[in-house]
């Protein structure tokens, strides 16, 4: 549904992309992650047809966006990172004014208007000023207005930054049932933990380059390959540490808040093993447990090594 090749964008001597790569099938959600100034926000204009890459190519549903920016338009909806609504406006007045933009025949924007503003929950707020609504409710309405001419393919930069953990949950629940509708979505966020559990494929940019991309667990498992455990121990830490350290299936030790982390090759046994040397030395373990690698780990693994 998007494909992206050898994307660059360059801004004078600054180069925001550098021959950056990937592709999101038809129906998955797609978390697009990394730091400020990473290429996210240039890489989904270049994608939404309002900005010309330097070099390179990218599609939306068999679409160039350089050379057919209209029929890209017509596939895509793009929720930028900031509101652009017109406060004098109520919410529904709001997305009728968007539909016409999008030349939607006026016997069918009110119902347009009435789906979408009950597919976001806003169906109580129709006749509310949108200048009068709260942040997490102008970030659904702006969701709306990206879907007024249905669109196969939506492109968010940021749609839960700002937002309250109730008005997170919100726009998740709205996203995974957008989902459920055959959407494709491409989602730009900073808040790792959610995406692990509402995206099913996810890329890694930092730089201007693609570090890893791929369905999300599979990113994982690659760049968290090893399994750990957080030991807690009563005193005694440089103890464990000494007894820990030369063990053939220890790769790496850190401490923690106050707990000591272990990164080991091997099974449940192996994990065992290490226990039973730790207690035979006589260390006190008051806390043993696996940690499963996860998307905010696998973040940090693909980055750190970035020139």
């Amino acid at each position: 549904m998007i494909a992206v090749e050898q994307l660059t964008k360059i801004y004078g001597r600054r180069t925001a992309l550098d021959a950056v790569s990937f592709e999101v099938p038809r129906g998955e959600i797609f978390g697009f992650v990394g730091p400020n100034g990473a290429g996210k926000t240039t890489t989904l204009r270049i994608l939404a047809a309002l900005m010309e890459p330097t070099t390179g190519r990218a599609f939306v549903d068999g679409a160039d966006v350089t050379m057919q920016p209209d029929r890209v338009h017509e596939r895509l909806g793009y929720m930028p990172d900031f509101f652009g609504v017109y406060d004098q406006l109520t919410s529904a007045e709001y997305l009728d004014f968007y539909a016409a933009c999008y030349r939607q025949p006026r016997a069918r924007r009110k119902k347009i208007t009435d789906d979408l503003l009950e597919l976001v929950g806003l169906s109580d707020r129709r006749d509310q000023a949108v200048d009068t609504l709260s942040r997490g409710l102008k970030q659904r309405l702006c969701l709306a207005r990206a879907l007024v001419h249905d669109p196969a393919v939506l492109l968010l930069d940021e749609p839960a930054s700002g937002l309250d953990p109730r008005a997170r949950v919100e726009m998740r629940e709205i996203l995974k049932e957008l989902q459920k509708m055959g959407k494709t979505i491409v989602i730009s966020s900073h808040i790792l933990p959610e995406l692990t559990e509402l995206c099913t494929m996810v890329g890694i940019i930092d730089q201007g380059r693609m570090r890893a991309t791929g369905p999300v667990l599979d990113v994982i498992r690659q760049l968290t390959s090893g399994r750990r455990l957080r030991i807690t121990i009563l005193g005694q830490r440089e103890e464990a540490v000494a007894v820990l350290k030369p063990l053939p299936m220890i790769h790496a030790l850190s401490a923690l808040n106050g707990a000591i982390e272990a990164e080991y090759e091997g099974d449940d046994a192996t994990a065992a093993a290490i226990l039973q040397a730790l207690t035979a030395a006589g260390i006190k373990v008051s806390g043993f447990s696996q940690l499963e690698g996860g998307l905010e780990d696998a973040f940090m693994r693909a980055t750190e090594d970035a020139p």
